[in-house]
């Protein structure tokens, strides 16, 4: 019998056994040799940053408390842009995201291809085998070290406000918030929408205000965040699956001795790997409470989409840009796009 968990049911069990005292944080940071920072852009109730709070914590311990981590969510140590920087410079030791990294890493981006990966099977044996592999090496070559797993930021979908989007016609013309980056605002444009790039921050308040008429974004953010009490529709496109690279400073990540950084990059790889299964109970879930908040859900044909793009050019372009190196292990995992 499958046991369906709510947000906040998830939430008190990733919860449980990561809150200390504060009189005894204060005084593990204190005592601690490496004083680490980690910044993301997830809500401080989402898997993401829930079990990187339980590995920071892990790590801790392990370490015998040479190493104190700490996790700032909500974008608190900026915008995913702003943080990418400061990790590649120095000034923030650790950061995760996705999108914003291929203004540096071109190739960065490859697992954002529109309509590439049918399944998680698919996703998970690309991004961690060989495809993962390429991407990561890439990062090393601009002062980054990639941790090994990748966390799950979900398949996004298309929310809206005024009307339900059931086929790539409902696109045209549609105000549509989309991260900053060329690829997502490539496909969408091929789609005849007409993106907009506003900070994950501001989004809310963007769709309240209808500066945008929807977004799209993982169920998960879509919950975590509250979109769905300014969205009335949620089209399951399932049209990029988005993950989050774990990023660490690399001159940060060598000067750390060998059995610290095995500490940390078992405990960090653990915790995606649990994340990865949190996301999953969660897709399980919210069809069912969000449909209950009053969202209206469809599930449109998404060969339609892929064929608009296929005509439009967009995936010979991208090939292109990403070089016939990186396409063929991407084709390797997705087949022919």
């Amino acid at each position: 019998m499958s046991v369906l968990m709510t947000r906040r049911g998830l939430g008190a069990v990733l919860g449980a056994g990561v809150l200390c005292a504060p009189s005894l944080r204060r005084a593990q940071a204190q005592s601690a040799k490496y004083r680490l920072r980690y910044g993301t852009a997830f809500p401080s109730d989402h898997p993401g940053v829930k079990r990187i709070q339980e590995a920071a914590a892990a790590i801790n311990k392990d370490t015998g408390g040479q190493v104190d981590l700490q996790v700032y969510p909500n974008s608190q140590l900026g915008g995913e842009a702003d943080m990418f920087t400061q990790t590649r410079s120095g000034a923030l030791d650790f950061m995760s995201t996705s999108g914003v990294n291929q203004t540096v890493v071109p190739v960065g981006g490859i697992n954002a291809v529109a309509f590439a990966f049918e399944s998680y099977d698919k996703v998970w044996a690309a991004m961690d085998g060989d495809l993962g592999g390429f991407v990561r090496a890439q990062f090393g070559k601009v002062g980054l070290f990639v941790l090994p797993k990748m966390l799950d930021n979900g398949y996004r979908n298309i929310t809206t406000s005024a009307r339900p989007i059931n086929n790539p016609g409902d696109l045209k013309g549609l105000k549509i918030r989309v991260p900053g980056n060329q690829l997502w605002v490539t496909a969408f444009n091929a789609l005849g929408a007409s993106p907009t790039s506003i900070n994950f921050g501001e989004l809310y308040a963007a769709l309240q205000t209808r500066v945008v008429d929807g977004q799209e974004n993982p169920l998960a953010l879509i919950d975590s965040a509250k979109l769905y009490e300014v969205q009335k529709y949620i089209a399951q496109t399932g049209h990029i699956w988005d993950g989050h690279f774990i990023f660490a400073n690399a001159r940060r990540w060598n000067g750390m001795p060998a059995e610290i950084q095995n500490a940390v990059a078992r405990n960090l790889t653990d915790a995606a790997e649990k994340q990865r299964a949190d996301i999953a109970t969660l897709n399980d879930s919210l069809v069912q409470s969000l449909t209950k908040a009053g969202v209206t859900f469809n599930t449109p044909d998404k060969q339609q989409f892929r064929e608009v793009l296929k005509n439009a050019g967009f995936y010979t372009d991208w090939k292109k840009r990403f070089g016939d190196e990186a396409w063929s292990m991407l084709e390797k995992y997705t087949g022919a796009l």
